[in-house]
């Protein structure tokens, strides 16, 4: 049986990346082979002109000219140099399920297409990158032990060793530069600045990394030739895409579709009511009305006109049941939870920013006061994931207009939060806090520079603490070890106490005003957590 998280397979019109699905549960190779044949190794020059003519592009969500990416890294590897090939499987993002159900039901067309690359390219390996500990991993491993197996030569895939890497899966893990630091054995988080994979990627080589729809595409290219390709889709954007439907949609699943697709009918077919809006392409994406949505095209250009972006082809109807702005809340806590950490961007605006979404589901909020938030954390941050955030948010507060006065008048628009939007399943990340032994504490206050987000200081210069989420362990370490008077150090929540006595609930060693430490007789406030609410549903830091 297909897990759960991989959904149900639907198409309109043709069937290519889904040929054969309907029959199977997964293509082995002799399945595969029967479909597509073997593919002949291509000249690089005709394959970079195969994708110029159809304008292929990556389905990754940036949608970059394939053509342009196979030249770079031949630039950059040049006469007898090395490069690799990576296909980017981290599907970080929890609304969409297309290459997780590629990676598992039809591994195959995939490493056709990122092998057919490696040839032209006379690269050194290709590497497969995907969620660590999940089917698709299994199922690519499998797809390479086939090959192995049945001594394929004469094709391709032959002279390419194939490496299935499995690395975190997180919200950002899929974007560029954190996919190679994972598959590089480095925690797998956006560099601070912006490498070119086609230049410095995998071991520091240049590499092709694309999307795993894009190798696949790129595959039925070489199969059918641009013209042949070119028989379904619009003029401008021909062949088919992938899309997940979610959220508000009766039947979700992963449907193949012509571009040029109107939007309204992929909804129809998965018996969605579109509500208070849909959302499109994804957590960096943005809400559509369902007025726009009765016109909408789906496809690049389209999906310019109707004012949003196709991104991985990801569709999330609202559905007329849950609280439009408490779900938009949700995302933003979600996003939030999902950085790195290491800009002051994601540390300090994204949470700010969560906290002002559920102000506006309180009633207690301002639209002024989101907007504030979302323009500190604009065009700052070290990696793209803050921006995304803001046009999320941004895009929710014009497409919710009306739930927002409803909520600002009367504290509530009368539905609950049903969880519509999608979110991962995963255990709680850890939390930590400082202790401090308070016969040593001077009240230097360094403590709160290094840390201003989790530490306050009272009039007298001494801390009070509040719980550290999981990512900044690192630099609460560095606080504790920069502490002149040494008198911290770091737990975890829930965790012991290296062996000294746990004080009894409200009664801690503090100093007061007078100077004097008194042991008892003073309970000592709970500091509200700088950080989000924690929602049911919700993983990470919350």
């Amino acid at each position: 049986m297909i897990p759960a998280r991989v959904p149900r397979v639907l198409r309109m019109g043709p069937a290519r990346l889904t040929a054969g699905l309907d029959h199977c549960r997964r293509l082995d190779l002799p399945a595969h082979r029967t479909l597509h044949g073997l593919v002949e190794p291509r000249e690089l020059g005709e394959l970079i002109s195969y994708a110029n003519e159809v304008d292929m592009r990556g389905r990754g969500g940036a949608a970059f000219p394939f053509a342009r990416k196979l030249r770079a890294v031949a630039d950059a590897t040049g006469p007898g140099g090395e490069c690799v090939v990576l296909v980017n499987g981290a599907e970080g993002e929890p609304a969409s399920s297309k290459d997780a159900m590629l990676l598992t039901r039809n591994p195959h067309l995939v490493l056709d297409g990122a092998v057919l690359a490696a040839e032209a390219l006379g690269a050194r390996e290709v590497v497969v990158a995907t969620a660590g500990g999940e089917v698709a991993e299994a199922s690519v491993a499998a797809a390479v032990a086939e090959r192995r197996a049945a001594n394929v030569s004469g094709g391709a895939e032959s002279r390419v060793p194939i490496r299935v890497v499995g690395i975190k899966e997180r919200f950002i893990s899929g974007e560029g530069g954190a996919l190679v630091k994972a598959v590089n054995g480095e925690e797998g988080i956006p560099p601070g600045r912006k490498k070119r994979a086609a230049t410095s990627g995998v071991d520091g080589l240049p590499t092709l990394l694309s999307n795993t729809e894009t190798y696949a595409q790129f595959a039925l290219l070489a199969e059918y030739g641009p013209e042949k390709y070119a028989e379904v889709g619009t003029a401008k954007e021909p062949g088919t895409i992938l899309l997940t439907v979610s959220g508000g949609a009766a039947n979700g699943a992963v449907i193949e579709a012509p571009t040029g697709t109107y939007l309204a009918d992929v909804l129809g077919l998965c018996e969605a009511e579109v509500g208070d809006g849909v959302l499109i392409g994804g957590y960096h994406g943005a809400w559509l009305s369902a007025d726009v949505v009765e016109t909408a095209v789906l496809s690049r250009e389209g999906m310019k006109q109707a004012g949003a972006t196709l991104g991985a082809g990801i569709i999330v109807p609202l559905g007329e049941a849950t609280c439009a702005l408490g779900e938009a809340a949700r995302v933003a806590a979600y996003l939030a939870a999902e950085s790195a950490g290491q800009c002051g961007p994601c540390r300090l605006g994204l949470p700010d920013i969560a906290r002002a979404m559920y102000a506006l589901v309180e009633g207690t909020g301002s639209v002024d006061a989101v907007r504030r938030c979302v323009r500190g954390v604009e065009r700052r941050g070290a990696c793209f994931h803050p921006d995304g955030t803001a046009k999320f948010v941004l895009s929710a507060l014009d497409a919710f207009e009306i739930e927002i006065a409803q909520h600002l008048e009367h504290g509530s628009c009368g539905r609950p939060v049903r969880g519509v939007l999608p979110m991962p399943e995963r255990e709680p990340e850890p939390e930590y806090r400082l202790e401090v032994d308070w016969s040593r504490c001077a009240g230097h206050g360094l403590c709160a520079h290094l840390l201003p987000e989790f530490v306050e200081l009272d009039d007298y210069g001494f801390p009070s603490f509040n719980t550290i989420p999981g990512f900044m362990a690192k630099e609460a370490r560095r606080a504790v070890d920069m502490c002149p008077a040494l008198a911290l150090r770091l737990a975890q929540s829930g965790g012991d106490h290296g062996g000294a006595p746990k004080p009894a609930p409200g009664k801690q060693l503090r100093l007061v005003k007078d100077g004097v430490l008194k042991k008892a007789g003073e309970s000592v406030p709970r500091l509200t957590r700088v950080g989000i609410p924690r929602i049911s549903g919700v993983g990470g830091t919350a």
